[in-house]
């Protein structure tokens, strides 16, 4: 009983942190891992490979950031499930530095990237990831998907047409004829195992199951088509602790500053937008800084040891959840994996036809793909629809990282102006003949017209009462807002009275010295009163 007991309570203790909520290590549990982690690391190949193409470097340089950027943040990152590797989004920005400057100023940039990152994740800013509203995690969702699919076009070239050059992907002709009918063939087979798979048996993971049928029929009737080996040899050694050779003064700093900043924000973005799509599905919340020091310490150590540097990716995070994948050992062993196929498994890898691994990843654009955002365009507001076709485009036609900044900025605006027109009050008279304007609506930078425009200073009595029981005071133009009304009544040589200022409001006033307190009317707010006479601030008093 007490064996028993121990083992439940280590087996809650390691999964608090290890797997997502609801897991349950057990022998089954260990077999979905390690076929996910093997489905994961299969994907991996021809991204990485590609990747290091569009970078400009050698294909090794793609594959041990996969692995050493995947082992690392499987270990420490902020969300089990999660699988990270070699990225298109960080690719297309290296290309002109290992253009303009080679290889080695791109692992100090690697390295820069890191700690600009870990710094992120210890400062705690990626709580901000929360002010990304859901229009633009659809459009992102959506854009990606766009991206993935693209991305495998690349594969229907005649193999040996991808070379790597200071400018990424070059040259290539199309397949065609009995070529290409032969790998579209192909790539439908991939897809209809993976669709009728979960159907028969959810044993295998089924991209695994289909990248296994589609290769057995291959290589069993010898078919001549694009395979892993025809993009580039993945042979290799175990990567090896690298000092980049660079000189270290502030001219490189200048150089690699700009570089690593862009880089580390793209990636934070990036990780962060999965980390959320992931804890989605899997149920888990929080994890953001973690994940930020994550990848930091991850690009760190892949600088050092000849990689590219990496963050995220959405594609292979989604095969690894619906291949079953819910603790932190599919990833580990899609690293592990990978770094195999690089050490000792190169010759049978490089046999797998290029035609199975896009089929699992045009599935994972299907599924991936926010199919029923077609019918939330036409429920949402306008605002919101255009926000989402907007970061979907600009994430294909542009970047991530734009795309969702872009799509944050339009957002805001819009809550802004929405807010700004929401400012208005409503009037009566007291018995004593005071006039009472009760204020309604936040009043801030936005609203501050709106405002103004609600008083009448000269038809008003001699006193007036301005009521924010009903109003938040947001900012600093706000308080401008409010000190230019009394001027006016002042001015006029009215007496003006505020009232109902909620506590962070009148500690916001209060601090600027804007009024002073004569009494609290309840516990929840505070009276200014005699607001022209006792602040001193109006008329140039």
């Amino acid at each position: 009983m007490t064996r028993v007991l121990l083992a439940s309570v280590a087996n809650r203790f390691i999964l608090s942190d290890f797997a997502a909520p609801g897991t349950e290590f057990t022998p089954a549990r260990l077999r979905i891992e390690l076929l996910s982690g093997l489905t994961v690391a299969l994907a991996l190949v021809p991204e990485a490979v590609a990747f290091a193409f569009v970078a400009g470097v050698h294909p090794l340089v793609g594959l041990y950031a996969a692995f050493l950027v995947g082992l690392v943040t499987a270990v420490l990152g902020g969300r089990p499930g999660m699988i990270s590797g070699a990225t298109g989004a960080l690719a297309v920005v290296m290309v002109s530095l290992v253009a303009q400057h080679g290889v080695e100023y791109l692992f100090a940039t690697v390295v820069l990237m890191g700690i600009l990152q870990v710094i992120a994740g210890v400062m705690r800013w990626g709580k901000f990831i929360r002010l990304v509203p859901h229009p633009v995690m659809l459009g992102f969702v959506n854009g990606l998907a766009i991206v993935i699919g693209l991305a495998q076009l690349t594969q229907f070239k005649v193999p040996g047409s991808v070379e790597v050059s200071g400018h990424g992907t070059t040259g290539g002709e199309w397949l065609s004829g009995g070529p290409l009918v032969t790998m579209l063939g192909l790539v439908a087979l991939t897809m209809a195992v993976i669709w009728v798979m979960p159907r028969i048996t959810k044993v295998i993971p089924a991209p695994l199951a289909g990248i296994g049928i589609v290769a057995a029929v291959v290589i069993g009737f010898g078919l001549d088509v694009p395979r892993v080996g025809d993009m580039a040899s993945i042979e290799g050694g175990f990567p090896s602790f690298h000092i980049p050779m660079v000189p270290l003064n502030w001219e490189t700093f200048e150089i690699i500053l700009p570089y690593a900043v862009i880089l580390a924000a793209i990636g934070l973005i990036e990780s962060l937008l999965t980390l959320n799509l992931v804890g989605d599905i899997t149920g888990q919340r929080g994890g953001a800084s973690r994940e930020c020091v994550a990848q930091g310490l991850a690009n760190l150590v892949t600088g050092f040891f000849g990689g590219m540097g990496g963050c995220a990716m959405i594609g292979q995070s989604m095969i690894n959840v619906k291949s079953g994948g819910r603790t932190r050992l599919a990833g580990i062993i899609a690293a592990l994996f990978l770094l195999s196929f690089i050490l000792v498994g190169s010759s049978v890898i490089e046999q797998i036809p290029l035609a199975a691994l896009v089929g699992v990843m045009f599935m994972v654009v299907i599924g991936t793909f926010a199919w029923n955002s077609f019918k939330i365009l036409s429920r949402v507001p306008l605002t919101d629809a255009a926000v989402i076709i907007l970061v979907t485009v600009v994430t294909v036609k542009y970047d991530l990282a734009i795309a969702v900044v872009v799509g944050v900025i339009v957002s805001a605006l819009a809550y802004a102006w929405n807010n700004a027109t929401r400012i208005h009050a409503k009037t009566y008279t007291t018995p004593e003949g005071a006039k009472v304007y009760q204020v309604q609506g936040p009043l801030f930078f936005g609203s501050t017209d709106g405002f103004t425009e609600l008083f009448d200073t000269g038809k008003d009595p001699q006193r007036v009462i301005v009521d924010f029981a009903d109003s938040r005071v947001v900012d600093q133009s706000a308080l401008q807002a409010i000190e230019a009304v009394a001027s006016k009544y002042e001015a006029a040589g009215k007496r003006i009275q505020l009232r109902h200022l909620s506590r962070d409001c009148h500690r916001l006033l209060a601090k600027a010295g804007h009024l002073v307190v004569e009494q609290d009317d309840d516990p929840d707010y505070g009276v200014a009163v005699d607001y022209s006479v006792r602040t001193g601030i109006l008329g140039g008093h």
